[in-house]
């Protein structure tokens, strides 16, 4: 079934018409959004003109402390360079201290600590997490406090 060339010339104007309508929207569409993001948006030097600071930001994720702590675990000494931590971990008792700082710093495995102090790993364990949740409690303490200090 073979079409005639004036219904083929006929479909192809059609089809002409119709992309130029989808264009046509397309572009009325594209413009609407453009006005309403420059209605909302506000100019970047407008905004540096305005603001009294400067803005950027710094890290000081690897900036070190004035007085870093140094505890002594096993004749080998840890250096603490937060002083929050260290003074989070100077409130434990001794020993729950030393657990601590011998697991993370040292690297012992809690076999290791268990043998240490004669007993056995699960014990070593438990001293551990019962350490871990004293110093998060020590940790929020001095958070808290410093929050009040910072709102006198």
């Amino acid at each position: 079934m073979r079409c005639s060339e004036q219904f083929m010339e006929r479909v192809e104007c059609s089809f002409a018409a119709f992309c130029k309508i989808v264009l046509r929207n397309a572009a009325i569409s594209a413009y609407r959004d453009f006005e309403r993001k420059q209605k909302r948006e506000v100019s970047l030097d407008y905004l540096m003109s305005e603001t009294s600071f400067e803005p950027f930001t710094t890290d000081n994720y690897f900036e070190q402390y004035d007085k870093p702590t140094v505890f002594v675990v096993k004749g080998q000494e840890i250096i603490v360079a937060s002083e929050r931590l260290a003074n989070a971990l100077s409130k434990l008792p001794e020993q729950r201290r030393t657990v601590l700082l011998m697991y993370f710093f040292l690297g012992y495995t809690d076999t290791k600590i268990g043998n240490e102090y004669g007993r056995s790993r699960s014990t070593a364990n438990y001293w551990k997490h019962a350490a871990l949740k004293q110093l998060r409690k020590e940790w929020l303490k001095s958070e808290n406090e410093e929050q009040e200090a910072d709102t006198f």
